[in-house]
């Protein structure tokens, strides 16, 4: 018996409704897969956003700025740094412990160049200043040669004041300039005299050095001395017994130091590096030198205050030049007159 709903039995009618029959589940189950795979794919995105890093946004905000008051604002930074309190410092070097080296050993110091030995030497010299100033002051100041001075502005040299704590005395002890002096009424013994009233008039503090030259030059000591009663005798001896009175400096002498060339240039040179803060130069304004090469020359005006400009700028400020001067020449006196004022100096030519 034949089964009616075989397909060979069944007409092409019935056959197309049996295939679209079949053909609604499997469309069913298509959307439905297609649904899932849309739904699974939009999770792992959803996930994905939240596991990623946020993208980088820019913005401008715009900025409102009130200007300040300028008075207002520095009376304000005035009444802070008022009350601000000020920072202090205290360096200090402590040691817990004693050290693993040793320190070295302390130089020697020349006391002498430093305090007089006799404390009572310091109390004259305060009985001499009170004395100055009650009106006596000049008898007690130049009786002795320990007892001190005034301070540094009762000093005076020929008639020329000065404050200088640091003096150097330069004198041109050439045979033309010995000559002006005797002819002028102040020989060598006026001089000496004069620059030993200088010296005992020095307070205890002031330093001082003293250096004749004719084209070498021969100083007292290679630095500035403390104005001390031992420094001053020392001064004396000196003064005495090395003083040259012969018009020439020779270069084999003792303590004569010479270069080439030679003259007044190495004679600033020495003077400026003393570091002194006064200077007072005795001559007749006349300079001669010897030069490799050359003859005996004179030495240019324009070399000296070539050579003066660079010595000030290099002292870093303007060192007064005292110049004291025996007959001058009217072109050599017109120089150092405008020199000696160029460094707030006196120039004054004794006669």
């Amino acid at each position: 018996m034949s089964n009616p709903l075989h397909p060979k039995n069944l007409d092409d009618g019935d056959r197309d409704r049996q295939r679209r029959r079949g053909l609604v589940p499997a469309v069913i189950a298509g959307a439905v897969i297609v649904h899932g795979a849309g739904l699974l794919v939009a999770g792992l995105v959803v996930v994905a956003r939240f596991f990623a890093e946020p993208q980088a946004t820019f913005e401008v905000v715009k900025e409102y700025r009130i200007p300040v008051q300028t008075r207002e604002h520095k009376m304000a930074m005035a009444r802070h740094e008022a009350a601000a309190p000020k920072p202090t410092f205290s360096d200090r070097l402590t040691s817990t412990r004693p050290t693993e080296f040793a320190l070295p050993e302390m130089p020697e110091l020349d006391l002498d160049q430093i305090l007089p030995i006799d404390p009572g030497e310091l109390v004259s010299t305060q009985l001499g200043n009170l004395a100055g100033t009650a009106g006596l002051g000049s008898g007690l100041g130049s009786g002795t040669l320990g007892a001190g001075g005034t301070g540094g502005a009762g000093l005076s040299f020929f008639g020329i004041k000065t404050e200088g704590m640091r003096i150097i005395m330069l004198f041109d002890v050439s045979a033309s300039v010995l000559n002006k002096a005797q002819a002028s009424g102040l020989p060598l013994a006026k001089i000496k005299e004069e620059t030993l009233t200088l010296i005992k008039t020095l307070p205890l503090n002031a330093r001082y050095s003293l250096v004749q030259f004719v084209r070498n030059y021969k100083p007292f000591s290679k630095e500035l001395v403390a104005a001390t009663p031992p420094n001053r005798e020392r001064s004396v001896q000196w003064m005495e017994t090395e003083w040259n009175e012969s018009g020439m400096l020779g270069a084999r002498s003792a303590g004569v130091h010479t270069a080439t060339p030679n003259g007044l240039p190495i004679v600033l040179d020495f003077a400026f590096g003393l570091k002194p803060d006064t200077i007072f130069l005795i001559s007749d304004g006349s300079f001669e030198q010897t030069a490799p090469g050359e003859a005996n020359r004179s030495i240019p005006e324009t070399e000296i205050e070539e050579q003066l400009k660079n010595l000030q700028k290099s002292a870093g400020k303007e060192v007064p030049i005292h110049f004291l001067g025996f007959q001058m020449k009217e072109t050599h006196r017109d120089f150092w007159r405008r020199t000696a004022q160029r460094s707030g100096a006196k120039f004054r030519e004794l006669k």
